[in-house]
């Protein structure tokens, strides 16, 4: 967390600072400004300027600014947007509860008063002027199989762990992987290269179809699987134990009968 769904909330919020202009930015933290930026260049780059949209490629939040650069923002495993005091998502699954102020990591403030800010407790996310999206694979909400396919090439690597490379397939994190999988009835242990052509087809469509419906519902956290993803917990289709294990670095649950 956050995934492409939290993302998505964070730009519908973001729209609302479209338009304003900037008057200072807050950089407290200067781990957290990537790729050479600077406290001093945010703010000769954002002073004075314009955002005029708000953007996102997977779970990369992109506002660019009428003077031609586009800020990026990157949320990490805890990172939450407040826009003029209001959270999109007040707390992220397995998040903290609470917020402190030495976890603002980076704000705009604007002309007219209002504020956004990036909250992170784990400092994991980060800011960047004119990110690259060559490092990022196609968007998942969109993917095609013709994409997926070559995503998944002739990896030898568990199906889990390429979906999760963001240069694979942008957007998707440890909660829609491991409910898709289970939705798709695909094993995530298995070697990614090694489906069938059916089996693509019908990850292509089960990954677009999953995040439609999750979104709809409200997050990441919102799957028919998460309820159970938990030591003892059984399958929502079968009944049968979840198998619970690691899989590309992170926790992952899956039904031993139902996924192959």
């Amino acid at each position: 967390m956050p995934e492409l769904l939290e993302v998505e909330a964070y730009r519908r919020a973001a729209a609302g600072v479209v338009g304003r202009e900037v008057a200072a930015a807050h950089t407290p933290d200067a781990w957290f400004l990537k790729g050479g930026l600077t406290a001093t260049a945010v703010l000769d780059v954002l002073g004075g300027a314009r955002i005029v949209a708000a953007e996102r490629w997977g779970k990369l939040l992109l506002l660019p600014l009428d003077r031609g650069p586009v800020l990026g923002l990157r949320f990490g495993m805890t990172g939450r947007l407040v826009v003029d005091g209001r959270a999109p998502i007040e707390r992220l699954e397995y998040g903290p509860a609470q917020d402190r102020p030495e976890w603002v990591r980076f704000g705009l403030r604007f002309v007219d008063g209002g504020v956004l800010e990036l909250v992170d407790p784990r400092r994991l996310g980060g800011v960047e002027l004119d990110p690259s999206l060559d490092a990022l694979g196609p968007e998942a909400s969109t993917v095609t199989v013709t994409e997926l396919r070559r995503a998944l090439g002739r990896s030898g690597a568990p199906l889990k762990a390429v979906l999760l490379d963001q240069a694979r397939v942008a957007g998707l994190g440890n909660l829609l992987v491991d409910e898709t999988l289970w939705r798709a009835g695909l094993d995530p242990t298995r070697p990614a290269g090694g489906l069938s052509a059916e089996e693509q087809r019908r990850l292509a469509r089960t990954v677009r179809a999953t995040v439609r419906e999750l979104g709809r519902r409200g997050g990441s956290h919102t799957g028919d699987l998460q309820d159970r993803r938990r030591r003892g917990g059984d399958c929502p289709r079968c009944g049968e134990p979840l198998v619970r294990g690691v899989v590309g670095g992170r926790t992952t649950y899956h039904c031993g009968a139902c996924q192959r």
